[in-house]
């Protein structure tokens, strides 16, 4: 039969749950993989998602096409939703979308807006430390470039520290209908011809 049909999965990452299969940390720590959730054979996580961050990971057991999503100069949209303390002002959203200054550069031009609290969402575990004194608020953030930990830095850069973060989409894939810890397989998208 050999391995004609490829492997394609979406899958919601719990908080505190590493991106990768094995931990390699140190001897005797149990730290929560990606195969305490996914039992299959030969897949790979098509990008990475921070352990402290929830939401959609592509998984594929085709390389090719885990190296076209994974791979930042394809600029493939990424979504997320970050619960933030404070309620970003119009300057705010204006630069995260123009751009914040890091310490690796300028960001990207992006989309920032103020949304509600996203339905259907589940409660993390643990809950996130909110302070009673200071209101917090939810940005969607749609970026397409993949630095480390960015959506945090670039919400702290604006005045707005990153409470909670969600990706909710990755190209054409959303988190939709999936709860943490669940996967589904999808049909896996054409590869684009060469040379065209």
């Amino acid at each position: 039969m050999g391995n004609s049909m490829a492997w394609f999965i979406r899958f919601n990452k719990p908080y505190d749950v590493l991106s990768q299969f094995t931990d390699r940390g140190s001897a005797g720590s149990s730290r929560q993989t990606l195969s305490d959730f996914i039992d299959l054979p030969g897949v790979y996580p098509a990008g990475r998602l921070d352990r402290d961050s929830e939401g959609l990971m592509l998984l594929t057991d085709d390389g090719r096409l885990q190296a076209r999503i994974a791979d930042p100069r394809h600029k493939m949209a990424k979504t997320y939703w970050a619960q933030v303390e404070g309620i970003p002002d119009a300057a705010a959203l204006r630069a995260l979308a123009e751009g914040v200054d890091l310490n690796d550069g300028r960001t990207r031009p992006a989309r920032a807006r103020l949304i509600d609290t996203p339905p259907d969402l589940w409660p993390r575990n643990p809950p996130i430390r909110v302070r009673k004194s200071v209101p917090d608020s939810w940005i969607e953030l749609t970026i397409r470039e993949g630095r480390n930990r960015q959506v945090r830095r670039m919400t702290a850069a604006v005045g707005h520290p990153t409470l909670r973060l969600i990706r909710a989409r990755i190209g054409d894939w959303t988190i939709d209908g999936l709860a943490p810890g669940q996967w589904e397989t999808l049909p896996a998208p054409a590869h684009p011809r060469s040379g065209h």
